[in-house]
């Protein structure tokens, strides 16, 4: 009697167990949790995102790395087993956005997936390889037509040759022992080691480049240069807004592209009236991709110092969160 009711008793803590590691899964969020935890406004978009994203109903398009994992059996993965995982993909891409878009830390998603740290890290890693290789098969340079199709009237109105809206943007990384890499990683600017990327945007507000992100004492020049930005299908007769820091139009010249910058005050200690005026004029049209920018950083995990385990990874998961805000809410309204 005494092993029955011990045995009874261990059962229930089990499925109490169970409870509380599914209490914490896709299924069970509504869509205003979806959209606080991935930033995708329902479920049904999660779905669709997923469904493009393809890792298969066990996970068998994409390659896990199980090497360093404690317990095998908390994934659903490409591992032949007769066994159920615990982890379907469905949930491991939750996870994923759970990290970079809420910042949670590696313990927490252990605990609230009922997992080990070593397998969240591992999940973490895949997912951001795996949606990297999917989502950079999207073309999001739009032709001339389409930029010209989805423009705002305003730009129609002042600025209708422009293409892109470009600007540089850096996030914080843990300091490296590496003297050299410590001296190329630090930004005068931010006054911190930082990796500084390249981020291009439509007239109508989408992402249309995302750099590879370099060290943090690199010129906007320099990294206009390097990133493969002047390598894009750009039309004779386009245009390029962009900030006065910008001074690449001899660059452009190659390209047979024009410079939209705001004026410089030179060695004059007042702007001639015209010059306010056309600089303001600029900065309503430009500040568009200043918000772009504030919406990849909205993925929580860059409000953190990037630690060094991640700088594998880093570029990986700067241009994912760049281009999962294709599948968020635009930020400008064309009508």
């Amino acid at each position: 009697m005494l092993k029955e009711f011990e045995k009874l008793k261990l059962e229930n803590l089990t499925l109490k167990s169970n409870i509380n590691l599914l209490k914490f899964a896709i299924e069970n969020l509504n869509d205003k949790d979806v959209n606080f935890y991935t930033g995708f406004s329902s479920r049904a978009v999660f779905n669709e995102v997923l469904k493009f994203l393809n890792p298969g109903p066990n996970g068998e398009n994409m390659i896990l790395n199980t090497a360093n994992i404690d317990n095998i059996d908390e994934i659903q993965c490409n591992v032949k087993s007769g066994r159920p995982r615990k982890l379907s993909p469905e949930n491991q891409f939750l996870m994923f956005l759970c990290r970079v878009k809420v910042g949670l830390f590696e313990y927490d998603l252990s605990n609230r997936f009922g997992v080990s740290i070593s397998t969240v890290s591992n999940v973490l890693i895949s997912w951001a390889n795996f949606c990297y290789q999917r989502l950079g098969t999207l073309n999001i340079w739009p032709s001339k037509k389409q930029v010209f199709q989805y423009m705002p009237q305003s730009f129609k109105e002042k600025y209708p040759s422009t293409r892109v809206i470009i600007d540089c943007t850096e996030i914080k990384v843990e300091m490296s022992s590496s003297l050299l890499l410590k001296s190329q990683t630090y930004s005068n600017y931010k006054s911190a080691n930082t990796l500084k990327g390249l981020i291009g945007i439509s007239p109508s507000g989408s992402v249309s480049f995302v750099s590879q992100l370099f060290t943090g004492c690199i010129s906007d020049r320099e990294i206009t240069e390097r990133s493969g930005f002047l390598q894009l299908p750009f039309d004779k007769g386009d245009s390029i807004m962009a900030d006065k820091g910008f001074n690449i139009q001899d660059l452009l010249d190659e390209v047979h592209v024009k410079l939209n910058i705001p004026p410089f005050l030179g060695m004059y200690d007042q702007m001639a009236g015209g010059d306010v005026l056309r600089t303001q004029s600029i900065a309503a049209e430009r500040i568009h991709v200043e918000r772009a920018i504030n919406k990849i950083k909205s993925f929580h995990i860059f409000d953190q110092v990037i630690p060094l385990s991640l700088m594998g990874s880093i570029n990986q998961i700067w241009t994912v969160c760049a281009l999962l805000t294709l599948f968020q809410e635009p930020i400008i309204s064309v009508s």
